[in-house]
């Protein structure tokens, strides 16, 4: 576990871990554990929260800032696989021609669109819930929830090589269902620590949405491109994160 620990970290973060062997065994370790490594962005989103508040920064200049530094700590390795996805999936184009769309190294309009989206709601989402520490925590978590879900036995892997390959059908869907188990509680913990049991309620309402938002995604992406790719992954982990943020932020 602790390999596959350190192999989340190192997949899904700027935290650079020595991972010793890297294979689907490793993969699977890494991917259960996934969840857990959204605490390195989460947490560096709450402490730019945390001191935007106590230098008495506006909320929404603070959110901003720490949705950069969510980016920061993950090298905008997710929010790159969501505008990939967007320019493939808005291509129209067949399969192996959307792939080779994803793959290219610019971006295209559906990509910049649909980054720009993301990120002005993940920022708006932030300024405008109760706790956006707490927020930021259980939104970056429920995002790497996505991970375990799209690795899961019988997703198959839209190319024969790369990230996607590797990780695909890995993992249980008796695992994820642990491992969403897990989170769920998680969420309620730190929801309930912050606002009592509606902040608990909150907190699983915005795992299930985020969760939810995530695996439509997924059965578009797998329906589309016959499976799913590193950027498949990435995009999931925004869609999870920034639908876990429109609960925290709606409800009161």
């Amino acid at each position: 576990m602790t390999a596959g620990l350190r192999l989340a970290v190192t997949l899904l973060t700027v935290v650079p871990l020595r991972t010793g062997r890297v294979d689907r065994a490793a993969a699977r370790s890494a991917m259960l554990l996934a969840p857990a490594a959204g605490l390195v962005p989460g947490g560096a989103a709450a402490l730019v929260l945390l001191a935007g508040e106590a230098l008495g920064l506006s909320r929404l200049l603070a959110a901003a800032l720490a949705v950069a530094a969510t980016a920061a700590a993950t090298r905008a390795l997710h929010l790159d696989g969501l505008a990939d996805l967007a320019d493939g999936l808005g291509s129209g184009r067949p399969a192996a021609e959307a792939l080779a769309v994803m793959k290219r190294s610019d971006i295209g309009p559906f990509g910049v669109v649909t980054l720009l989206l993301a990120l002005l709601v993940q920022a708006a989402a932030l300024a405008s819930a109760p706790d956006p520490a707490v927020a930021a925590l259980v939104a970056a978590v429920t995002g790497r929830l996505a991970l375990p879900w799209a690795c899961r036995t019988g997703v198959p892997s839209a190319r024969p090589g790369g990230l996607g390959a590797l990780v695909a059908g890995t993992v249980p869907a008796r695992a994820a269902f642990a491992a969403t188990a897990v989170v769920l509680a998680a969420a309620a913990a730190a929801g309930a620590a912050a606002g009592g049991l509606g902040g608990a309620l909150h907190g699983t309402a915005a795992v299930a949405a985020g969760l939810a938002a995530a695996l439509l995604t997924l059965r578009r992406a797998v329906r589309r491109l016959g499976g799913v790719t590193g950027d498949v992954l990435g995009a999931l982990v925004e869609v999870a994160a920034t639908a876990a943020l429109i609960v925290l932020a709606a409800l009161p």
